[in-house]
């Protein structure tokens, strides 16, 4: 199997590292070689050694097999919890498609059976004045996952996210329902309007989970809904 996508939101914690590390854990628990890569991170906090780690990408490090060094996974670390380029403006870094698209291919290259790359936010996050990380994603050339944070609103997010990245010339492969709040009002009728509208399979629904994890997450999912390839030898 060879695979590899780009994974966004249709907003700020619509649930992005909680399906990618589902999926991630799926291909794993399926035998599978798996890479995840979160290019830029913001609200890092310093561990013991004082160095700046992300828990999303910590938990992208915990379903990659083998093994990859965090600044693989996460090559850009910001510590302030605000937008990736106010934080890298903030903190004296040069944010932009060039050298995000450099730390993503060289994991890429690895060639590892499952791969993916998670966004920050939503389709159009800025990385500079110019930039934003729809043209990271159209840099790497990857089809792309939407996690639709399902809650008042989500569907006109979710739409116009999906149009915009059809608009950018990717291929949107797929879809995951995430409920981000413990409540949504009927929330079965707002599913059934979005598997309706949206241009691409639905992976699955996660429910709201006490205690989140990759693991308790990937029951809700399918990853045999995804174009994967199957590898062939001579």
């Amino acid at each position: 199997m060879s695979f590899a996508a780009y994974l966004t939101g249709t907003d700020t914690d619509a649930g992005k590292t909680l399906v990618a590390g589902a999926l991630l854990h799926l291909a794993r628990r399926g035998g599978c070689s798996t890479a995840g890569v979160k290019p830029v991170a913001s609200g890092c906090e310093r561990d013991a050694t004082g160095t700046l780690r992300n828990r999303d990408a910590l938990c992208l490090q915990q379903e990659t097999q083998p093994a990859l060094a965090y600044a693989q996974i996460n090559p850009i670390a910001l510590e302030p919890a605000i937008a990736p380029h106010i934080a890298a403006h903030e903190c004296g870094v040069d944010l932009n498609v060039a050298t995000l698209a450099r730390g993503c291919n060289a994991v890429l290259e690895l060639g590892r059976d499952f791969t993916l790359v998670e966004g920050a936010g939503g389709w159009r996050v800025p990385l500079n004045t110019h930039e934003t990380l729809a043209d990271l994603a159209k840099a790497l050339r990857l089809p792309v996952i939407l996690v639709v944070g399902m809650r008042l609103g989500c569907i006109n997010h979710a739409v116009l996210s999906a149009e915009a990245i059809r608009a950018d010339g990717l291929e949107l492969v797929g879809w995951v329902a995430n409920q981000a709040v413990p409540e949504m009002a009927r929330f079965n009728e707002n599913l059934a309007t979005l598997t309706a509208l949206m241009p691409a399979p639905l992976l699955g629904s996660i429910p709201h989970l006490q205690r989140p994890n990759s693991e308790s997450a990937a029951h809700y999912l399918d990853l045999g809904l995804l174009p994967l390839k199957t590898a062939t030898t001579s």
